[in-house]
């Protein structure tokens, strides 16, 4: 990605007076403790959406290294499917996922805890097109081109269809190899629920989902890491990956034409104001959908999973802490912007710790 220049993110809430109030709360809403620096200890296990997990390791190291020394948090990416399956299953204390729970699942997880799962988003980023020629660089493409890519009736760069988009670029007559995730993903549900609200024939023939069923001629990689290899290794290389992914390859991307026409670089800029247009409900639940403007249209949000209750009190205290520096740090926030995550705002955070303020022994 030539051009996406992360930006750091302006201070939010003081991190100190929010982790007062909140990081040594009980999950019962009375929670007036406090944390003293330097005193947790322990450790937390995570899975879920590869989405975030170069940000997630950045935080989670300097967590242990620099805010509390005693605590150690293992989070494996292994997708947004594989996070909801090891969350409900209970061997992980938090999952992670790129959508949010479903009411089948929210049911589920009361079932087996016997109290209600907590969700919170915590980080938007962009779902980003990669291409493997550098000349393709800025490529303009619109949602209808992508689902023909994928569904292999646009086969060829120079087909007329993306000529027509790109009447300057001098585009070569080579053959177009689309890669798209093989496990349970949570960039695929962004992906492909973007396609399913834009384009008719892909909701009719595929639809929206963590794992579909691809056309044959397509290719699949395992995590965003595997679609990103995947397109750098394979002449006429297409795939779509979370952004940092792009910068971390340095990968040509193409800009994509949102709802009011405007074809949009996924930049960092882009993603906050896709992100400013979602509506966002007391429960988290949402969707970002028909962004315009100057946001870039294929973006979405992560959301950690966990519980109200049954944890031991060191766990939900942990759980408690560590999420609500992510969302009180400006150093956790420097971080999202360098990897190309846009950080939510201040108001959207405050609601969150109140929800994460939730999770408990209890």
């Amino acid at each position: 990605m030539r051009n996406l220049l992360a930006r750091a993110a302006a201070p939010t809430a003081a991190a100190a007076v929010l982790l007062a109030a909140c990081a040594g709360c009980t999950g019962d809403g009375g929670g007036e403790a406090t944390v003293t620096r330097g005193t947790l200890t322990g450790r937390l296990s995570g899975s879920g959406a590869t989405f975030p997990d170069p940000l997630f390791q950045e935080w989670m190291a300097y967590y242990g290294r620099h805010i509390e020394t005693g605590v150690w948090i293992d989070y494996q990416a292994v997708g947004s499917g594989g996070g909801i399956e090891q969350f409900l299953s209970g061997t992980v204390d938090f999952g992670s996922s790129e959508r949010y729970l479903q009411e089948s699942e929210l049911s589920v997880a009361d079932d087996v805890r016997g109290c209600p799962a907590v969700q919170f988003p915590v980080v938007f980023g962009a779902v980003v097109i990669a291409l493997n020629d550098d000349a393709l660089d800025g490529l303009v493409l619109t949602s209808e081109v992508i689902a023909q890519v994928y569904d292999r009736q646009v086969t060829h760069y120079d087909d007329p269809a993306i000529t027509a988009l790109n009447p300057d670029m001098d585009l070569p007559h080579e053959e177009i190899a689309p890669v798209h995730r093989s496990d349970g993903s949570g960039t695929t549900y962004v992906f492909t629920r973007y396609l399913t609200t834009e384009v008719g024939f892909w909701a009719e023939e595929y639809a929206e989902g963590t794992d579909i069923d691809w056309h044959a001629d397509t290719a699949g990689g395992d995590g965003n890491e595997g679609v990103a290899r995947a397109v750098q290794e394979s002449p006429g290389g297409l795939g779509y990956v979370n952004q940092s992914y792009a910068l971390t390859n340095d990968l040509a991307t193409a800009r994509v034409v949102n709802e009011d026409g405007v074809p949009v670089e996924p930049t960092l800029a882009a993603t906050t104001a896709a992100s400013e247009e979602a509506e966002i409900p007391g429960d988290f639940q949402f969707n970002i959908d028909d962004i315009g403007g100057d946001g870039y249209p294929i973006t979405g949000a992560n959301w950690i999973l966990a519980y109200a209750c049954g944890y031991d009190d060191g766990t939900a205290l942990l759980l408690r802490d560590f999420w609500t520096w992510v969302l009180t740090d400006t150093e956790a926030d420097r971080f999202a912007a360098e990897l190309g995550y846009a950080p939510m705002g201040r108001a959207l955070k405050q609601r969150v710790i109140g929800e994460i303020e939730r999770i408990d022994a209890l």
